[in-house]
């Protein structure tokens, strides 16, 4: 079931502010650690307008403002700089465990989408929105340009969270574009049918062309739950109950075996460079953001 949310909730003007900031704060950041001209594989780029110039007798006559000329009787030459295009695909698990018991785990992927679409759009790159759950969304056409902030915010109102997890098959079936070089975020909880699962989809997920991140979202109830003594257990996705007595030992087995399951995803991620990064909840937003896009992003030479 799609749990309900007041829009003011997610992306106030506050936190549009805050995104403002931490664009200028990575971009500062960036240059304070830019060494030199640093090569990329990525292709395609757009020209951007820059400044107005003089112009000299030994440019190019094509590059003269004629309607500036016209208004102010001198020749002026545009200036442009080219800007590296990427496609930046961010995808946020809208599975029933993303919201429930804790719906800060909706909150917050849906924040990091946001974010990340925002750095895509002021950067000048192509932005492309997914969902997955049972199966891969229907994507809205591409985003570019900071007015398309508003699609991007209507596409996470307009999510719906709720049923079953299926990243083996979500992981194969989506198709990032080659056309352009492709930097992909994938926003979840990463839990699957059983603890393995994830490790079967980053497989697939190696195989996409670009750069690839992995934001594993969880509350940190989940890692170190307040439980003890008898209780039933409710599946959120399959409805699936199981009632047991819950020792302080078994309490600690679990624990162990949490930690287990994220040091092999993130295992997992590094023998296949795929990025990845743990994000709980309860942690501050604006600096796990700054420290996901300064670990050598593509996404963040917009902002150099």
């Amino acid at each position: 079931m799609a749990a309900s949310r007041d829009e003011d909730e997610l992306f106030d003007a506050e936190f549009l502010e805050r995104l403002k900031a931490l664009f200028l704060r990575l971009r500062k950041r960036k240059q304070l650690r830019k060494k030199g001209i640093q090569s990329s594989p990525a292709t395609g780029f757009t020209r951007e307008f820059k400044d107005f110039r003089h112009y000299t007798g030994n440019e190019d006559y094509r590059a003269i403002d004629w309607r500036l000329y016209a208004r102010l009787d001198r020749l002026f030459i545009r200036l442009y700089e080219e800007i590296q295009e990427f496609h930046v695909h961010i995808v946020v698990d809208t599975s029933g465990s993303m919201v429930e018991p804790f719906p800060e785990k909706r909150t917050t992927s849906l924040k990091i989408a946001v974010a990340l679409a925002y750095m895509g759009l002021v950067g000048h790159h192509r932005v492309s929105l997914y969902s997955i759950g049972e199966k891969v969304g229907e994507p809205p056409p591409p985003m570019k340009g900071q007015g398309s902030l508003q699609r991007v915010l209507d596409f996470a109102n307009g999510l719906e969270f709720g049923g079953l997890t299926r990243l083996d098959k979500c992981f194969q079936d989506f198709s990032p574009s080659r056309r352009r070089y492709g930097i992909i975020f994938v926003i979840s909880d990463l839990y699957g049918s059983d603890v393995t699962e994830a490790q079967k989809a980053i497989r697939h997920a190696s195989t996409w062309p670009g750069e690839v991140h992995f934001i594993q979202v969880y509350h940190p109830w989940e890692e170190k739950p307040d439980l003890d003594g008898e209780i039933e257990l409710v599946d959120v996705e399959t409805k699936e109950q199981r009632r047991l007595w819950l020792t302080p030992r078994d309490r600690k087995r679990y624990e162990e075996r949490y930690q287990q399951f994220l040091d092999d995803i993130d295992q997992s991620c590094q023998a296949r460079q795929i990025d990845y990064q743990k994000w709980r909840t309860d942690l501050p937003f604006d600096d796990l953001f700054l420290d996901l896009l300064s670990k050598g992003s593509a996404l963040a030479t917009g902002a150099s």
